[in-house]
C-alpha cells in the first residue's frame, strides 16, 4: 500500500532526486520587482513595497489594516503585547501547532494553558474549551479567572491547522461570553475562509507568515491583520522602535521592537500576493487527486470542514496507528518523498511539559498517526 502511496505522489511533482515538502514557487514579477527594489537602494524596513504589500494583504483578506512585519512568531508576539498581555496573565492555546504560537506566549511573559484540538479539523476545540472554562475558571469584575493558577485568562490563541480553519466562530463566542480576547495563528491559512470570511479576521488580530515554506513566500515575514484602527496604529509604534515621526531626531516613546518588514522582502510579497489566486486554484486541485486517491485505499485525508474553504496549505493524513506512521515515513523519505509528521505536541517538550492542560487525547492521537505530504504549488 505504501508503495502506491508513493508512486502516486511521483506522479504529481516533477522532481528527480526529492520531492520537498512544500517548496516556493517564482513564476511571476519576483525578480523584476527585486531589481526595482535593489535600483532603489530602498531596501530596509522604509519602502514603497512594503506599503503596497501592506495594502494588497489587507484587500485580500478584507481586513482594514495590515502591518508588515519580520515573521509570523514576532507577529503574535506583539499582537499579545499590544492587547497588554503580560506575567500576570494565563493564554489558552492548542498543544498540536508549530512551537511559535507557545514561543510567543512565553516572550510576552504570559503562560500558555493547551486546550486539545478538534479530530477533523486539527484546530482548537470549542467543546474542550467550553468545558475547561466551566470546570476551571470564574468571571471577577468582567475578568476570567483561572482557579488553578489564579492568574487573569486574558487571551485566547487558536491556529488553524494546516490551513483548515478551526470552529473559529464558535471560539470568538466563547471568548466574548467569557471577556477574553481572541488572538488568530493565522500563519498557515492565507487563503482559507470560514463562511466566506478570511481566517485571522474573527478575532482582535489575525497573524499571518511568509515563511519560505507557506503558500507565499517573502523569505522571512509576516503580517498583523486588523479592523481595529487604534490597535492597528499602536502594533505599527511598536514594530518600527517606537519612533516618534520626525525628519531628523530620533526620539522612541517607549519600549519597542525592530520587527518591521524590510522593502525587499515585501517587493517578493507583492509579487507573490498577484499569483495567490493560481496558486490556491493548483493546491486545491491537488487536493482533490490525494483526497480521491487516498479514500479509494482507505487511508484518512483531513479534508476541508464544514463550511469552510481550506486552502491545503499541507496535505494531512492519518495511519491506523503510530508504528505504521513511522514505517511510512522512514520508507517515504528514504525514496527522496519529503514527507513528515505533524509537531510534537507542546505540553510533551520539556520547556512546555509542566504547563496546565486537559486531556489532549486527540491532539496525542493525530500526532501520533498524523503525517503531512507533499504540497507544493504544481503544474
Amino acid at each position: 500500500m505504501f508503495e502506491d502511496i508513493f508512486e502516486f505522489v511521483r506522479t504529481q511533482f516533477r522532481h528527480a532526486d526529492f520531492i520537498p515538502l512544500h517548496e516556493p514557487r517564482f513564476a511571476g514579477n519576483e525578480k523584476n520587482y527585486l531589481n526595482d527594489c535593489i535600483d532603489s537602494t530602498y531596501v530596509s524596513s522604509i519602502g514603497e513595497y512594503v506599503n503596497l504589500f501592506e495594502l494588497a494583504v489587507a484587500e485580500f483578506t478584507g481586513s482594514q489594516h495590515a502591518i508588515a512585519v519580520v515573521n509570523g512568531t514576532q507577529g503574535l508576539f506583539v499582537a499579545l503585547k499590544a492587547i497588554g498581555i503580560d506575567a500576570g496573565c494565563d493564554v489558552l492555546t492548542q498543544s498540536l501547532t508549530f512551537v511559535a504560537t507557545a514561543n510567543a506566549i512565553h516572550y510576552s511573559g504570559a503562560s500558555p494553558v493547551f486546550i486539545d484540538v478538534d479530530s477533523k479539523n486539527l484546530g482548537l476545540s470549542p467543546k474542550a474549551l467550553k468545558l475547561f472554562l466551566q470546570k476551571h475558571t470564574e468571571l471577577h469584575n468582567d475578568r476570567c479567572v483561572n482557579k488553578i493558577s489564579g492568574r487573569k485568562i486574558a487571551a485566547c490563541l487558536p491556529m488553524h491547522t494546516c490551513g483548515h480553519p478551526c470552529r473559529i466562530k464558535e471560539i470568538a463566542e466563547l471568548c466574548t461570553e467569557n471577556h477574553i480576547e481572541l488572538i488568530e495563528d493565522a500563519a498557515e491559512s492565507l487563503g482559507s475562509f470560514y463562511s466566506n470570511k478570511h481566517t485571522g479576521s474573527f478575532g482582535k488580530v489575525g497573524v499571518l507568515s511568509f515563511n519560505g515554506n507557506k503558500v507565499i513566500t517573502t523569505g522571512g515575514g509576516g503580517m498583523l491583520i486588523t479592523d481595529d484602527e487604534e490597535l492597528a496604529n499602536k502594533m505599527r509604534h511598536l514594530t518600527t522602535t517606537a519612533k516618534v515621526p520626525h525628519q531628523w531626531e530620533f526620539i522612541h516613546d517607549q519600549i519597542g521592537y525592530n520587527f518591521r518588514m524590510p522593502n525587499l522582502n515585501a517587493a517578493l510579497g507583492l509579487a507573490q500576493i498577484e499569483q495567490l489566486a493560481s496558486f490556491l486554484e493548483k493546491k486545491r486541485q491537488l487536493a482533490e487527486r490525494y483526497r480521491e486517491f487516498l479514500t479509494a485505499i482507505q487511508i484518512t485525508f483531513i479534508d476541508e470542514p464544514p463550511k469552510c474553504k481550506s486552502n491545503f496549505w499541507l496535505n494531512t493524513i492519518l495511519m491506523p496507528n503510530e508504528k505504521q506512521k513511522t514505517v511510512f515515513l522512514e520508507q517515504a523519505n528514504q525514496q527522496g518523498i519529503g514527507a513528515r509528521s505533524l509537531w510534537h505536541p507542546m505540553h510533551l517538550l520539556a520547556m512546555y511539559k509542566h504547563c496546565q492542560r486537559d486531556t489532549q487525547s486527540n491532539a496525542e492521537d493525530i500526532y501520533r498517526r498524523g503525517i503531512n505530504l507533499p504540497s507544493s504549488v504544481n503544474g
